[in-house]
């Protein structure tokens, strides 16, 4: 019961993490999972997509009633992110577990350093509306699916930079796109890894349960901080996640 307990209570961390940034807390959860409790990368990977994948779902809900999600727009994203993510987590299962922890975090760095970049030398994000055509964002969702899938997370990480600063979306606008990116193609992936053994089950539920308690918390902090903050925090999350990560042995 203790032990259910301190679950909980991280995912309840998680989840506000999740809600803040928009990626439903399975980022953190996975080099978390990897310190904390010595799982491998890929067991890591299917554990927190037990807490992702609902997450996901409530968190899409809380960005839509506060700032409304352009369902053509989710679709155009999601649609290729799901089929993309079959080949992903597919080839995910497969692979070598230190070889994937280290392209990841490579991948975070990279990520965590054009983020903060971009909120200390661009201007704040745009208005929410598209500077493309909304076309274009089938090919961002595929790229992304791919990632999502290969990594168990990390298409919502991809999506948000790209939508705010090659779209021109605001960034609470963006997070709540990449949310619905990533539904489909994280539940395909948990799909994926269950089949194939690497999924912790019993210490997923609890941090299901945490982050479904205290995700629409993070939300709400999300669009209560200013523009640049909350790009600046997002880029040192990114770069958290990646130090985890790489203290693993």
């Amino acid at each position: 019961m203790l032990n259910f307990t301190i679950d909980v209570v991280l995912g309840l961390v998680l989840g506000t993490l999740g809600g803040l940034f928009g990626i439903g807390g399975g980022l953190i959860a996975i080099p978390v999972l990897g310190v904390l409790f010595g799982l491998d990368q890929q067991l890591a990977q299917g554990t927190a997509l037990v807490m992702v994948v609902p997450n996901v779902v409530l968190a899409i809900w809380r960005y839509h009633q506060r700032n409304r999600i352009e369902w053509r727009h989710a679709l155009a994203l999601a649609i290729p992110s799901l089929c993309l993510a079959i080949v992903g987590s597919s080839v995910a299962v497969a692979l070598d577990a230190e070889r994937m922890r280290l392209i990841f975090v490579a991948f975070l760095l990279a990520l965590a350093a054009h983020t903060l970049y971009r909120a200390l030398h661009r201007p704040s994000g745009g208005s929410g509306a598209m500077r493309h055509s909304w076309r274009w964002l089938s090919l961002l969702g595929g790229v992304a699916g791919a990632l999502g899938g290969l990594f168990g997370v990390g298409g919502a990480v991809l999506a948000t930079p790209i939508l705010t600063g090659v779209f021109g979306t605001s960034q609470v606008v963006a997070q709540g796109l990449s949310l619905s990116l990533a539904l489909p193609s994280t539940s395909v992936t948990l799909a994926t890894y269950g089949l194939h053994g690497q999924v912790d089950w019993a210490l997923g539920a609890p941090l299901a349960i945490g982050g479904l308690l205290s995700i629409s918390l993070g939300v709400r902090l999300a669009h209560a901080l200013p523009e640049r903050l909350l790009k600046a925090m997002f880029s040192g999350f990114l770069a958290l996640s990646a130090c985890l990560l790489a203290l693993e042995v």
